[in-house]
Parts: C-alpha cells; sequence; structure tokens
C-alpha cells in the first residue's frame, strides 16, 4: 500500500533576486521519502538567520531579537518525516517578518510613506506592535533605529511572506488530494507559564507544557486534538487547550474542516526543552522531542485505520 501514498513534493523556485544574501533560500520543505499520512508540519517562528543590514539598522542586538524565536521548534518537531510527513520551515526570523499574521497587518508609525488602502492598521496585533513586520520584539522593546521604506516593507511579503503561504497551501491541498483531508500542525513555542490545572487537587498552579489550539474548535476536528491532548498527558505533561493560544492566523487561515483542511496549533512551554535565558537546549531536549514524535506518530497511524479515504485505497489498489 505504501506505494499509493508516494507522491513527488516539490520546494519553491528562489533562482530570482533574493531579498538579502543570507535569505537566497528563505524557506525550506522537509519533505519524506514518501507521502505516508495526511499531516503537514509548518515551522513559521523557528527562522534564525539575521540578515546583516536588518542588524545594522537595528537598536538591540542579535541575543535580543532571538527572544522572539520559537527557537529549536523545527527540530523538536523533526520527527515529521519519519512519520511520512513534510514540514515547511522559515529561515527567516519572526523579527524581520511574520507570516502568522494577516499578509498587510502593518504599522504606520514604522514606514516613511502613507501606506496602502488595503493595509489592516487596527488590529490589535498591530496596535501591540506584532503586525506582520514586527515593530517590537516580544519584551516590547523596539526593534527599529528608524523608519522603513514602504518598498521594503512591500518586497519582504512579496519575498518571503507570499512563498511560504503558497507552498503551505500547496503542502495541504497535496495532502487532501492524496488522503481526502489535510491536517496542519502549527508548530509554536511559549515562554513560560503557571496558570491553575483544573484537573489537580485543589486546582494549584502548575506549568503549562504544552497549549493545543484550534480556535475553539473551529478550525479542527475536536478527535484529533483529543488524541493529541490524551497521549501528551500520558506522558505526564500538563495539557491545556486554547487558553491562553488558541491558535493565530495561519491556524485561522488553514483550518477550513469542512473543505478538508484541518489546523491544530501545538504551543511548548520553551522551559521544558531549553534554557529560556541563554537559549541553549537543555537535558531534556531529546525527551520532548521523543514524546511528541510518538504522539504524533500514533495520531498519524491512527487516521489512516479509522479514516482514511475510500479513493485513496481504490488508487492503492490499483497500483
Amino acid at each position: 500500500m505504501e506505494s499509493g501514498f508516494r507522491q513527488q513534493i516539490q520546494a519553491p523556485d528562489f533562482s530570482g533576486e533574493a531579498i538579502e544574501p543570507e535569505l537566497a533560500a528563505p524557506l525550506e520543505i522537509l519533505a519524506p521519502a514518501s507521502l505516508a499520512c495526511p499531516l503537514v508540519f509548518s515551522s513559521p517562528h523557528s527562522g534564525a538567520i539575521y540578515p546583516a543590514r536588518f542588524l545594522e539598522r537595528a537598536r538591540l542586538d542579535a541575543a535580543s531579537l532571538r527572544r522572539s524565536e520559537d527557537a529549536y521548534v523545527d527540530s523538536l518537531f523533526g520527527r515529521a518525516r519519519e512519520i511520512g510527513a513534510p514540514m515547511l520551515r522559515a529561515h527567516f526570523p519572526r523579527a524581520y517578518l511574520d507570516v502568522n499574521r494577516e499578509p498587510y497587518e502593518l504599522d504606520q508609525r514604522m514606514f516613511d510613506e502613507p501606506l496602502p488602502e488595503f493595509a489592516n492598521t487596527r488590529s490589535l496585533r498591530v496596535a501591540a506592535g506584532l503586525g506582520t513586520i514586527p515593530r517590537v520584539v516580544t519584551d516590547a522593546r523596539e526593534i527599529y533605529e528608524g523608519k522603513l521604506s514602504l518598498s521594503e516593507g512591500l518586497r519582504r511579503i512579496e519575498k518571503l511572506y507570499k512563498p511560504y503561504h503558497a507552498a503551505l497551501a500547496q503542502l495541504m491541498e497535496q495532502a487532501r488530494e492524496t488522503f481526502g483531508f489535510a491536517l496542519l500542525i502549527d508548530c509554536h513555542s511559549m515562554p513560560s507559564i503557571s496558570a491553575r490545572d483544573p484537573g489537580a487537587a485543589r486546582s494549584e498552579k502548575r506549568r503549562v507544557d504544552f497549549v493545543l489550539g484550534d480556535r475553539f474548535g473551529a478550525s479542527c476536528d475536536a478527535g484529533f486534538v483529543d488524541s493529541i491532548e490524551q497521549r501528551l498527558r500520558g506522558f505526564g505533561y500538563n495539557v491545556h487547550r486554547n487558553r491562553p493560544y488558541a491558535g493565530g492566523f495561519i491556524t485561522e487561515h488553514y483550518g477550513r474542516p469542512g473543505g478538508g483542511w484541518h489546523a491544530m496549533q501545538i504551543e511548548v512551554a520553551r522551559g521544558l526543552y531549553m534554557n529560556e535565558a541563554t537559549l541553549e537546549r537543555n537535558k531534556r531536549f531529546d525527551l520532548v522531542a521523543r514524546h511528541l514524535g510518538e504522539a504524533l506518530g500514533e495520531l498519524a497511524r491512527e487516521i489512516l485505520r479509522t479514516r482514511c479515504s475510500p479513493a485513496l485505497d481504490a488508487r492503492a489498489a490499483a497500483e
């Protein structure tokens, strides 16, 4: 039956002029040897290539800018290919461009010319300085010394944002055509937080290890989220759902269950797998990566056992 899963995944062509020399390949598709399940992984915030020109114009040093990264998340979910799923990852950093936003969530204060009328300048994310081109890093410190030209901002969107989403949409559609539906796993990390755990005695506060976001049920079949939650809880993790992170633009935009596209955001507490001060991996990194791989691998196998598309079965039999 494996031959029925085989499908070539093509990376985008970046042969044209790069936005910055360091970003000649701004994103990457880590493709499995064969497409063996309907899962698609996206790591939009783990990029760590900081263009020299960007660093020169920033008022913050590289270490401060890295506070916005979902550091190592692409590696943390790196077993995607082992279960036969592709992963799309950005190489550019979130502080430079954030693809988990609408394409034109822009802050007029950042630019030396009026923004086009179609720009969304009034979102809460823009007000917080965290639009498509962020004004601040996550601790609310300003990134830039001066204003950006509008042409540069729009060029980042054309050269980075749009190719990322074109590639992600292609991967989702390939999975849907092959299996009858696609399930996006949008991979993120979060600062370590504590919250009252309703499942614990007297609801004492505990570190939240994972937050699973499905837009309060709108972006994903609840059964998929239940499966991951149960398996992560089985490993002893404290797992919350939708609070405080229900999913951003990617989860909302690609979560269309009625059209065969499901999307689930997974936020991992950084303190689980890294030193949040030094940004170095800790000794639990490999264990957390293994647990995530096992939980997601079990979900993939369960989907193939119980929800495999009849059309897929027919094609596989014919081949």
